[in-house]
């Protein structure tokens, strides 16, 4: 990351400026690309059918850079081989108290940042909630004191018993422990109930949450995220190739990091990130109405707002009752554009806050990005854009520019999630610093 000077320019006027530098390498890029690098895990595996799950959690747990040790039960040796997960992480897998020199339990409670028991049977819930240790997991839960993650997976019977929501209620009133799940669904024997052990996905969000800290408690972040569609008759729209990625994990990880977190969508394939509020929509006058209602009349309903829907321009002013029929002639729309959603916040702004925070996307040179973005960034009234090429449609990845009044911020290619950090970054220290300025006034 680079930072450069730049020189504040005429209200309402572009300016160029020096080409951004040129984007990081893989071999360069920052440790925010794996946020797990430097932590180390032990993931429990005891003995439910969906043990299997275990694998699939794993290889996220290492793609994002933790070290992992891994213990299991003898029983759910009976579902995956000890040897799948000694292949995975590069080291022995843990499963008896007695197999090895010293004192397993204690050895791996020291050096754990978080012990995670996915799957948890019912059996492994009444074991660490009644503190038993006859066990390597039950005996790694007493030593512990790092965060505690339990994902338990059993027949809804057996969730549903009082015992089982007994030991749960006990589980619950721990403050190191976190349960996520069981969740509604398909059990192994067909049945549907709760007690389906919850994806591995909405785990590692939740293990996320343990592992990074809370710099944005007690604020309310507001984003937008995806395209939206305007309709020309009932089954024909105009939009755009945002998938909406980009506004997910900005809602994601400020959710992670503490934040009350409200999420306004397009139509997009996307999962709802873990404690985030979501409200969908589809054009962009419901995405204006929406962010109106959460924002409130005066804009105090909320801290700050990150932009990063892709709001179409122009709309249909009286879409065709009917499918518009196909025939020989030349078919002309006629376009009215859409209001400006950012810039008709900004203009309401009487002070500097809410922060806002919006999105340039172009296919402009690289040259061109930052006279562009500040540019917008005069004519909206907002606090920061984020200059990016239309390269980062669809992709996972994105190289970006942060464009401020008196800064630009030069960011190689990252991951959307590291990128989401470095704005989330940004804004916890706007507001931070707007927190320092009224309390000094």
């Amino acid at each position: 990351m680079s930072s450069d000077k730049l020189p504040r320019p005429a209200a309402g006027v572009p300016v160029d400026f020096d080409p951004p530098a040129a984007p990081a390498s893989p071999a360069t890029r920052t440790p925010r690309e794996r946020p797990l690098a430097g932590k180390h895990l032990v993931l429990c595996v005891s003995g439910s059918i969906a043990a299997y799950k275990s694998i699939v959690l794993l290889r996220l747990l290492l793609k994002h850079g933790a070290q992992v040790s891994v213990v299991i039960t003898a029983s759910a040796e009976k579902f995956v081989q000890t040897s799948t997960f000694s292949a995975l992480t590069g080291e022995p897998t843990h499963s008896d108290m007695f197999g090895q020199p010293g004192e397993p339990h204690i050895d791996l409670a020291k050096k754990a940042d978080a012990v995670l028991i996915v799957p948890a049977t019912a059996d492994t819930l009444a074991r660490v909630a009644h503190g038993l240790a006859n066990d390597l997991i039950s005996a790694l839960v007493l030593a512990a004191r790092c965060p505690i993650l339990i994902a338990p997976a059993m027949h809804p019977a057996m969730w549903e018993h009082p015992r089982t929501q007994h030991n749960v209620l006990i589980l619950q009133s721990q403050t190191n422990i976190t349960l996520v799940g069981p969740v509604a669904g398909e059990v192994a024997s067909g049945e549907y109930g709760v007690g389906r052990m919850a994806e591995p996905e909405e785990i590692f969000d939740a293990l996320s949450e343990c592992v990074t800290p809370s710099d944005l408690a007690r604020r309310h972040i507001v984003v937008s995220a995806g395209p939206t569609r305007e309709p020309l008759d009932p089954v024909r729209y105009l939009s755009n190739r945002s998938s909406g990625k980009m506004g997910f994990a900005l809602a994601q990880r400020a959710a992670q990091r503490g934040a009350k977190v409200t999420l306004v969508s397009g139509p997009v394939e996307q999962r709802t990130p873990r404690g985030v509020e979501r409200i969908n929509v589809v054009t962009a006058l419901e995405m204006q109405e929406a962010l109106s209602a959460v924002f409130g009349p005066t804009l105090e309903h909320a801290d700050a707002l990150i932009m990063a829907a892709a709001v179409a321009d122009y709309r249909v002013e009286d879409p065709a009752p009917e499918k518009l029929k196909r025939n020989e002639q030349t078919l002309r729309l006629e376009l009215t554009p859409n209001p400006d959603i950012l810039a008709g916040l900004g203009a309401r702004r009487t002070g500097k806050s809410p922060v806002l925070v919006g999105f340039a996307l172009e296919t402009a040179s690289e040259t061109e990005l930052i006279g562009l973005a500040r540019h917008k960034l005069i004519k909206k009234r907002v606090d920061m854009i984020v200059a990016n090429r239309s390269e980062a449609l669809d992709s996972n990845e994105n190289a970006a520019l942060l464009v401020s009044v008196r800064d630009c911020v030069t960011l190689g290619i990252r991951s959307k999630t590291a990128l989401a950090d470095d704005i989330l970054n940004w804004v916890a220290q706007k507001l931070a610093a707007l927190e320092s300025d009224e309390a000094t006034e």
